[in-house]
């Protein structure tokens, strides 16, 4: 069918006719409708809750099924939300009344692993650790390391540009982007990037696509960065009696030179909820690992740094003792999950300025009697502070949103972020002009109707 045919239909015509010709064009098993399954993809783990459900579910098995349903979706004005696992934080994924859903989840094979030129090419529905895993058989790591990697997916962490535990040292997603396979508005597919480390020729479009939040294009496909898996690994845990001495603490590591592999920071009420025995050890955990050929050398340097200023600090070589203590971590959200339903932030600020965030954040809450719980990625200044609210409530609370917003307008002050690996979504645009300014918001606006003039991709979200 032309583009002529579909956009002689009329708008209260468009959904009806698109699922006619999705039905027509896809096989049998992509297309979904009933009520369960879109209910089940209507939302994300950030909890947001769109008005209505979706029009349909698209399960994406090729590139193919993905041009299909842009270029049909494109034609007739139908927005398309894209969804990877549905981990995501800020609503990104949150699918409302009359919206196609393209999950790409099923697009999950690892195509290419090479050795040789140290590299993966894989689909987005590939799960985080499953690439780790397959590439840790040839002796590398996919570096990036989301708290969420048993579950997150490729795709979802090049969406919002995902940071995790080892950023600190290997850098966000980004820097394991080397290019991408990508789907335009209208179903036109381009690849960005290349296979070498290196390259400058023309504008950096996988720069562009990555943390783009699914609002420019659709990816298929990226090739990724591996790295060679560390030689040795040396893992400490702190506790502090504050959570802004334990901040304190972390740049304290940077300014002695070391560049640890992660910098995980917990404070009291995360330790309570995750397990009472942890917070009766300290009012702050702080987890910091060295890897490489120095990592006994860089790690005695920390406990160097550390042992004045805590109330403990133990050192492990043992894989398995210190994947305990990371386990620590990564149970943090889920345990909050278990308290009611947790409105997850992600500022960053200057490094040097993590403890007085600190001091900011529990000022904040003190102030609107709203409990705040806090994790962060300490050695690049990335906090989560996170507020829980009841889940049976049918939107978040006026205090919630208000202590939301008092953080958001501390990280700018500090010089910092509103979001540092999340993503805008839905849940933080109010607050995006505050950041960019008028001029970089409006160009920003511009970039975005140029890869899409209708506007159907994940609007609402981002900008």
């Amino acid at each position: 069918m032309t583009t002529a045919d579909t956009t002689t239909t009329t708008t209260t015509t468009a959904p009806a006719r698109l699922l006619g010709l999705l039905a027509r064009d896809l096989p049998p098993d992509r297309l979904a409708t009933d009520p369960r399954t879109l209910a089940a993809h209507a939302s994300d783990r950030s909890g947001t809750r769109p008005e209505g459900l979706p029009l349909a579910v698209v399960h994406a098995r090729r590139t193919e099924d993905v041009t299909v349903t842009l270029r049909h979706a494109h034609a007739l004005r139908v927005p398309v939300v894209p969804r990877g696992a549905g981990t995501g934080l800020s609503g990104g994924a949150a699918a409302g009344d009359g919206s196609l859903v393209l999950d790409l989840s099923g697009m999950n094979r690892i195509l290419e692993l090479s050795p040789e030129d140290q590299l993966a090419v894989v689909e987005p529905g590939v799960i985080t650790a499953d690439l780790d895993r397959a590439a840790a058989a040839h002796g590398l790591r996919y570096a990036p390391d989301p708290a969420s990697a048993a579950l997150s997916t490729i795709g979802g962490n090049i969406a919002t540009n995902a940071g995790g535990l080892r950023c600190a040292k290997y850098g966000v997603t980004r820097d394991s982007v080397l290019g991408l396979e990508a789907v335009l508005a209208d179903g036109t597919v381009v690849a960005t990037g290349r296979r070498t480390v290196k390259g400058v020729t023309g504008y950096d479009l996988t720069g562009l696509l990555t943390g783009s939040e699914g609002t420019l294009a659709v990816i298929t496909g990226a090739t990724l960065r591996l790295r060679p898996l560390p030689a040795a690994t040396a893992t400490l845990a702190a506790y502090f009696a504050t959570f802004e001495a334990a901040a304190q603490a972390s740049y304290a590591i940077a300014r002695a030179g070391v560049v640890p592999a992660l910098a995980e920071l917990l404070d009291g009420p995360v330790l309570e909820a995750v397990d009472p025995v942890l917070r009766e050890r300290g009012a702050a955990l702080l987890i910091v690992q060295c890897d490489g050929a120095g990592a006994a050398t860089e790690a005695q340097a920390v406990a160097d740094v550390l042992t004045p200023l805590a109330t403990s600090v133990r050192t492990t070589t043992d894989p398995a003792e210190a994947e305990a203590l990371l386990s620590a971590r990564r149970r943090a959200l889920p345990a909050l999950e278990r308290l009611g339903r947790p409105l997850i932030e992600d500022i960053a600020v200057p490094r040097s300025r993590l403890a007085e965030a600190a001091a900011g954040i529990r000022a904040i809450s003190a102030r609107h009697g709203t409990p705040v719980f806090t994790i962060a990625h300490a050695a690049d200044g990335n906090l989560h502070p996170i507020i829980v609210v009841d889940p049976a409530l049918d939107r978040l609370p006026d205090a919630a949103w208000e202590t939301a917003g008092e953080i958001f307008a501390l990280a700018l002050r500090l010089g910092g972020t509103l979001t540092g690996e999340h993503g805008v979504g839905v849940l933080k645009r109010q607050w995006v002009a505050d950041e960019l300014g008028p001029a970089a918001h409006a160009l920003q606006r511009r970039l975005k109707n140029a890869f899409d003039p209708h506007g159907i991709l994940n609007p609402g979200k981002a900008l």
